[in-house]
């Protein structure tokens, strides 16, 4: 069963594409005009093995608040297509990365039910050009359209640059793990409930 989706979402504010294939190599290629969240966006392709294609064309002359944020839900939207039944997944995934003194814990649920509980303190607004009140804003978008639930906290971290991208990458290690098919689980839904 291939787990693949591409998705389009145009507003008066954004035109945005996204293809990913969740059993891929971890090959990336973006376009977005917000360089340091493709970076960001490139640690979660490569920690969490998933290709992804992104285009965003966003107003980014007002700032890029809307275009963050419509990239987390257009991703959301195409975790949500291409995971499909969840079938035999292990449903549960979790990392702890660190990156020098930076240590950040992700755990996400695909729950069928949104719900972001995160924890980041940046010592600085701002990363280069990028705002980093807008990684709420990113994973917000995303957990409202994959039906996910994710814990993020950031445990320790001095340099925001490294606590972000420990952020990032314990994402893709813990959406890798999830993703996974359990062995035992055989073609089961792994729920109690009988569906996700």
């Amino acid at each position: 069963m291939s787990r693949t989706a591409q998705v389009e979402r145009n507003t008066l504010e954004t035109q945005i594409s996204v293809e990913i294939n969740l059993d891929g190599e971890g090959n990336a290629s973006f376009e977005t005009g917000v360089p340091f969240l493709e970076h960001m966006l490139d640690q979660v392709a490569r920690h969490g093995m998933i290709d992804m294609n992104i285009k965003a064309n966003g107003d980014l002359h007002i700032d890029a608040h809307h275009t963050v944020e419509d990239l987390g839900i257009t991703l959301g939207q195409a975790f949500n297509q291409a995971v499909g039944d969840k079938k035999g997944i292990r449903r549960y995934g979790h990392a702890y990365v660190p990156l020098d003194e930076a240590l950040a814990r992700v755990v996400i649920d695909f729950s069928g039910r949104p719900g972001l509980e995160m924890h980041a303190d940046f010592r600085r607004s701002m990363i280069g050009e990028f705002d980093v009140d807008l990684f709420y804003e990113f994973f917000q978008g995303f957990v409202n359209h994959a039906n996910v639930t994710l814990h993020i906290d950031s445990i320790r971290g001095a340099n925001a640059h490294h606590v972000a991208e420990t952020i990032f990458k314990a994402f893709g290690r813990a959406v890798r793990m999830a993703l996974e098919a359990d062995p035992r689980m055989a073609g089961q839904m792994p729920s109690t409930k009988g569906s996700l």
